[in-house]
């Protein structure tokens, strides 16, 4: 390929110099060596014409944008780099803030935890207490009622022995002979029950 671009320059400039040679004889005007002052003149004026156009109007104002753009991309990725830091800052403060929330929440919760079994261990040995009371009293009113319970009965036994002999025999049974009896068989009952 580059084989053929090189010989397609060759028949190329072998016809542009023959087509030079012609110009003499007529063919191109701007080759023919009479007007080559002329030609240089306009040149001259023309490339410095553009010249002096684009370097005092068009390639300022280019470069110009091209500054504004170069300070505006700065500009832009300092305040992007200054957010980013911002950010970064209020990102580790959030942190620290939720870290201290949770700090926080975990002792009110250890504090409340603490409050209610304190609450509770009052409240037990408060229950404790009155149950203990009820026991106390139930255990002391069985006693009596133990106690007097066998002497209720005893009464009971002696009033009910003397009727029966009375309704029986007919004759007023001595009150005081029936109690020995009673607590006579009392007692029996008793140590039967405890040796058992």
């Amino acid at each position: 390929m580059f084989k053929k671009i090189i010989y397609y320059k060759i028949f190329f400039v072998f016809g542009f110099v023959k087509e030079a040679y012609s110009a003499e004889s007529g063919g191109m005007p701007q080759l023919d060596p009479e007007f080559w002052f002329s030609q240089i003149f306009w040149l001259t004026i023309t490339f410095g014409f553009l010249f002096i156009f684009l370097s005092k109007i068009v390639l300022p104002k280019v470069s110009d944008n091209l500054e504004k753009r170069k300070s505006q991309v700065k500009e832009n990725i300092e305040t992007a780099e200054k957010h980013r830091l911002e950010s970064e800052d209020k990102l580790k403060e959030f942190e620290k803030i939720i870290l201290e929330n949770k700090i926080e929440a975990k002792n009110y919760f250890n504090e409340a935890r603490q409050k209610i079994i304190g609450e509770l261990d009052k409240k037990k040995d408060t229950l404790e207490n009155e149950i203990n009371s009820e026991i106390k009293s139930a255990e002391k009113e069985i006693l009596d009622l133990k106690s007097r319970s066998s002497k209720k009965i005893n009464d009971i036994a002696i009033q009910t022995c003397s009727d029966l002999i009375q309704q029986f025999v007919g004759v007023q049974a001595n009150n005081s002979s029936i109690t020995a009896i009673v607590n006579d068989l009392s007692k029996k009952h008793k140590d039967s029950t405890d040796g058992a």
